[in-house]
């Protein structure tokens, strides 16, 4: 199922993908009351299957209703954030082989985490601000994973069910404050520098994540061209290992690393780093692709 946020009279609502159009949960549950069928996107992943299976159901019978007043044009859509309040924003750092060695940084031995904050989010379509005390932002594309139940002291065989879904995301980074210290935080966590979307896509129907072209564009420009096959830690072994640190819930949002062909990797006479005005395309197999417009802040 491909599921999305998006804006309506200053509310996020959730919607679900369909060949009708986007099925507006909230109206079309106004219109059709059903017990046990979650509204919003919060409901949905703290209701675990039994709500999925719901929203299911009610999606495929509203289906076969196209005329009914809960169908969107998605072209229309203010998209929001498709997770849109994580409890936590956990990133992974040099998590791809070619990536490694492209910025000359030796294989971690366990996956290194960071973090963003919810000031970070924004939906596909958003403008993105570059910050004024920044000259160096650069893209970062990304499989983000989706937590969709509690997880504390799980084993990788055990992350499947723990897993939700899957989205696209883009990492932004501001090298320059990111490099400024030893903690990468200042250069992480600049307002809307972690675009994710256009959907949440279920577990079920992305298959096996270690498996997924990726590919990030600059104003149509192929940057980035890897799969997450190249992974140095596979999304199993990262939800695993997250949760010997701290406890995952519903709806935490992980962001699982770039692969080569980032800014900084490049020659410093061939770096060029992102501009108001530059759109960013990050393009991940079964997940669609998020955009997003770089504006001055």
């Amino acid at each position: 199922m491909k599921l999305l946020n998006f804006w309506e009279n200053g509310t996020v609502r959730l919607g679900v993908k369909e060949e009708a159009g986007v099925l507006d949960v909230a109206a079309a549950l106004q219109l059709k009351p059903a017990a046990g069928v979650p509204a919003t996107f919060s409901e949905l992943v703290a209701g675990g299957a039994a709500a999925l299976d719901q929203l299911a159901r009610f999606a495929g019978g509203a289906a076969a209703d196209q005329e009914a007043g809960y169908w969107k044009d998605e072209a229309g859509l203010q998209f929001a954030p498709c997770v849109p309040a994580p409890g936590k924003i956990i990133c992974i750092g040099l998590n791809y082989r070619r990536h490694a060695l492209e910025t000359g940084m030796r294989l971690p031995e366990y996956p290194i985490l960071f973090s963003k904050y919810a000031n970070s989010l924004a939906g596909h379509g958003e403008a993105v601000p570059v910050p004024r005390h920044t000259q160096k932002v650069d893209y970062e594309a990304e499989l983000a994973i989706v937590i969709g139940q509690t997880a504390r002291n799980i084993t990788p065989e055990e992350a499947d069910a723990a897993i939700f879904g899957y989205c696209a995301a883009n990492d932004l980074s501001a090298r320059d404050l990111q490099m400024r210290t030893s903690q990468w935080l200042a250069g992480k966590s600049c307002d809307k520098f972690a675009p994710v979307g256009p959907y949440v896509v279920t577990a079920d129907e992305v298959g096996n994540p270690q498996s997924l072209k990726i590919r990030c564009y600059v104003n149509g420009e192929l940057r980035q061209d890897s799969n997450t096959a190249d992974m140095i830690f596979g999304c199993r072994q990262i939800v695993s290992y997250i949760s010997e640190c701290m406890t995952l819930e519903p709806g935490d949002l992980i962001l699982t690393g770039t692969p080569e062909g980032v800014m900084m990797g490049y020659p410093a006479e061939r770096q060029i780093y992102l501009q108001p005005g530059d759109e960013v395309s990050v393009e991940i197999e079964k997940l669609g692709t998020l955009s997003n417009t770089m504006v001055s802040e």
